[in-house]
């Protein structure tokens, strides 16, 4: 119980459903509580939280109270503020049922602590705690309960300290039927001369001494960094490593090691150094972070724009860069070449005041494995409001440059105004304009001053005529270039439709546009025979159909080779690195518990910001007959159903898109999270691992907790939550993207986390830019996931499906009954 504060889930049944029948009315109950609660962001109800509470009465033994009441449970809303809110609310008769309660309820005050001794010497282990008169003490070394003097007593005894002493001791206090554990408390017996007992404190002299200072260091981004600190001490140092005088939890030994710095980790560095009598702080250690060690390239200035300047250059010498090394021959003069290829996917479903979607997840998800085959790097985002969508355009932007390919696909809704397609993000009020929403045409418009080889707009969205909307956008002048093209789902004034067939289905374009987006045709030509696919469908026809507008006047295919010249192959690298910050994902972690169980965390990428976490049993004693490791506690910026938490299958956590294949057998079950809206994270993803366990001889179950931080995964590192710096917005428009600029704040190239590595993307990199066509076989998407070879014998990843099926499209396999289209005025 954190802070000891006791929360709601340690009543008993009978009492809260005593208490739910108090707030089971209209006048002061359940609904008068919910308002209470709110005053604290991460109790305030949605109203379809409030709805289901509402609809228990349907059922014969529902009740509203108790629903809430076990919401509240769920996000660790401790007793104390539930009875402010009681008293908030003036429920007298509630406030002195839980009262009592409350005083009837064991709590433990002092929990016993590890403990280091030489032979001979006396050791107490000392647990208290409050509750109702007569309470009783049990302890335990192991699964053997101690039957000594003191084995009943809140203070257990070991003196003289002998090796059969030695293990891992817990308490039971109980009152009647109902108990409750202590943590375990570990005892190890030391020799007295030897290195765990410190030479400068003989024997029962306690005291601490640093003998070695963590010194300065200056080191490059992508570098290890290494601070030590030792110190003498009796008893035992312990070790707290802070960064800027904020403590980093993961880090509580003698070394501090961050693999792959980056900006993110400047600073000064200092350990606090205690023992059970005495606490000391070592020297300020300042770290300062260089370029980086693998491209020598400035992150922030490196200008990429109309007049690029490279501001350091390689120490390879000519050539490419070893990261990106080109196998393939250089094309005749007949064919084209991209100096990289870029995507940018966004799917918006959830929206706030709109018709909810859901075709999104699949295209993009679809989409996202067939550009990744061609060598695109891609960020695919899903649900994003109107401030995430200027921020991922803005990073996008960033990602481009003379030469490179650049795609943008959207799904969602969407409206065409004079000329100007318009996506709505997820938090467009119901009357929305321009000034709501993102202008494509102004996109295009900054994608041109980087000089792009190829710039493709793929629309699924509606392009109906807005009539809230009566501004004209003026946007920036599109310059005559010969490479763009826009392929739209459906025609001006016309819907587009998604198809209603399973839970995971494709929009009717992605259905048809998936067969065709490989081939190694011009682009305007594989759009073309999509269009005539569509044409072809009855069920299509008249009412959906591909309208493309292109002045492409060469043979550009998505399919061709990436070439980079010996001038770019810097910016080439460093684009890799720019990208595959944002899409590093936390090193799988092994937390060893006290009772003996050793747990993996795993995490696997589903989407840019989404992100599946699973646990695994590695080991576990004998006399452990059952436990599992379940996550709790998120930060309230990310979005996760929590009824889907801690799910034996992917699809019971609401993931649609991964597959388990080739997972460890059901011996080595796995519990599966998912977390979206990752763009949201404000700070390092923290949470909670609660093991939950049973031993052969006890009918209890036990808990014990650790708190993890794992930084900040994927795309979370770039806060597209905060605005992008403007400069001074054109007045002939209500909103225009020339006023948002590429800033020196979070960017792909700025920030980083302390679990950041991106060594995979590296080997992506290496391994597509050495294809010797354009045609030969690529490796699918996999979500990426991190594991820990050496804890277990070499489980399987998790692996994405490599594409839903192609099923032909035809007239049977469509209803246009099941289809809903993305117009929602």
């Amino acid at each position: 119980m954190e802070e000891g504060r006791m929360s709601i889930g340690a009543l008993s049944e009978d009492v809260l459903n005593k208490l739910s029948t108090m707030l089971d009315n209209s006048s002061c109950g359940w609904r008068q509580l919910a308002g209470a609660v709110s005053e604290q962001p991460k109790f305030r109800c949605s109203e379809r939280e409030l709805t289901n509470c509402s609809l228990q009465v349907l059922s014969v033994e529902g009740s509203p109270g108790r629903a809430l009441l076990a919401w509240l449970a769920d996000r660790s809303c401790s007793l104390d503020f539930l009875l402010h809110c009681l008293r908030k609310m003036d429920h007298k008769e509630a406030v002195q049922y839980l009262t009592t309660t409350v005083a009837e309820l064991i709590q433990i005050t002092v929990q016993p602590l590890s403990q280091q001794a030489t032979a001979g010497s006396r050791v107490v282990l000392t647990c208290r705690a409050s509750g109702p008169p007569g309470l009783c003490y049990q302890w335990f070394r192991g699964k053997e309960e101690i039957l000594d003097a003191t084995g009943s007593t809140p203070e257990l005894v070991l003196c003289p300290l002998a090796p059969i002493h030695q293990g891992h001791y817990i308490c039971r206090v109980n009152h009647g039927e109902n108990g409750i554990f202590s943590q375990w408390a570990h005892v190890r017996l030391v020799c007295s001369a030897g290195s765990s007992s410190s030479s400068l404190f003989p024997g029962s002299v306690s005291g601490l001494l640093i003998t070695q200072q963590p010194q300065s260091q200056a080191v490059s981004e992508g570098d290890t960094l290494l601070l030590e600190c030792h110190a003498e001490a009796n008893p035992p140092a312990q070790y707290e490593w802070y960064h800027n005088m904020v403590p980093m939890k993961q880090h509580k030994t003698c070394s501090l090691k961050i693999p792959c710095v980056t900006t993110a980790h400047r600073g000064q560095f200092r350990c606090r150094v205690f023992n059970l009598y005495h606490e000391a702080w070592t020297d300020t250690a300042t770290v300062t972070i260089g370029p980086s060690s693998i491209t020598e390239a400035s992150w922030v200035e490196v200008d990429r724009g109309l007049e690029s300047q490279e501001v350091h250059r390689s120490t390879y010498g000519p050539g490419v860069n070893p990261l990106q090394q080109i196998a393939n021959p250089p094309p005749s003069d007949k064919n084209f070449h991209a100096t990289d290829k870029v995507a940018l996917l966004i799917g918006n479903m959830n929206y706030r005041y709109h018709t909810q979607l859901s075709a999104p997840i699949a295209d993009v998800h679809e989409l996202t494995n067939l550009l990744r085959q061609m060598d695109f790097k891609v960020v695919s985002l899903l649900d994003l409001n109107w401030q995430e969508m200027h921020s991922a355009v803005t990073e996008f932007l960033l990602l481009l440059d003379k030469g490179v390919y650049g795609l943008l696909y959207f799904a969602g809704h969407g409206y065409e105004n004079f000329g100007n397609s318009f996506m709505v993000p997820i938090d467009a009020p119901f009357s929305y304009t321009s000034e709501h929403c993102l202008c494509v045409q102004n996109i295009l418009t900054r994608m041109q001053e980087k000089k792009t080889g190829l710039n493709v707009f793929l629309l699924d969205m509606c392009r109906k005529r807005n009539p809230h909307d009566d501004i004209i956008v003026q946007p920036g002048l599109i310059k005559v270039t010969a490479n763009i093209v826009f392929g739209y789902a459906t025609c001006v004034d016309a819907e587009a439709y998604e198809v209603k067939r399973e839970e995971v289905s494709n929009g009717i374009f992605i259905s048809f546009l998936k067969r065709r987006v490989c081939e190694d045709e011009k682009v305007t030509v594989m759009l073309d025979r999509v269009a005539e696919d569509m044409g072809r469908c009855a069920i299509t026809r008249g009412r959906q159909a591909l309208e493309l507008r292109s002045n492409l006047s060469e043979r550009r295919s998505l399919t061709d080779a990436i070439q980079t010249s010996d001038c770019c192959s810097e910016s080439y690298s460093a684009r890799n690195l720019q990208w595959a910050v944002a899409h590093v994902l936390p090193q799988s972690l092994c937390l060893q518990f006290d009772c003996g169980v050793k747990v993996q965390l795993g995490f696997a990428a589903e989407f840019s910001n989404v992100m599946v976490i699973y646990t695994r049993i590695l080991e576990k004693p004998k006399e452990i007959v059952s436990c599992c490791a379940q996550l709790t506690d998120f930060p309230e910026d990310v979005d996760i159903d929590l009824k889907k938490t801690n799910q034996e299958t992917l699809l019971e956590a609401g993931s649609l898109l991964l597959i388990k294949e080739n997972l460890p057998s059901p011996e080595v079950p796995s519990l599966y999270t998912r977390i979206r809206s990752l763009q949201r994270l404000k700070t390092e993803l923290t949470f909670t691992t609660c093991l939950h366990y049973t031993y052969s001889n006890m009918d209890e179950e036990v808990q014990e907790r650790q708190t993890v931080t794992v930084g900040k995964p994927l795309v979370s590192k770039l806060n597209l939550h905060e605005p992008r710096v403007p400069h001074a917005c054109s007045g002939s428009s209500s909103f225009s993207l020339d006023s948002f600029t590429v800033t020196e704040g979070p960017s792909f190239a700025s920030v980083g986390s302390t679990s950041s590595d991106w060594s995979y993307y590296a080997q992506t990199s290496r391994e597509s830019s050495s294809t010797d066509s354009p045609t030969t076989s690529r490796s699918a998407n996999i979500p990426e996931e991190t594991d820990s070879p050496e804890l277990f014998d070499a489980p399987k990843s998790l692996v994405a499906s490599k594409s839903l099926p192609h099923s032909q499209v035809n007239d049977t396999n469509y209803k246009f009954s099941d289809m809903y289209n993305f117009h929602s005025y």
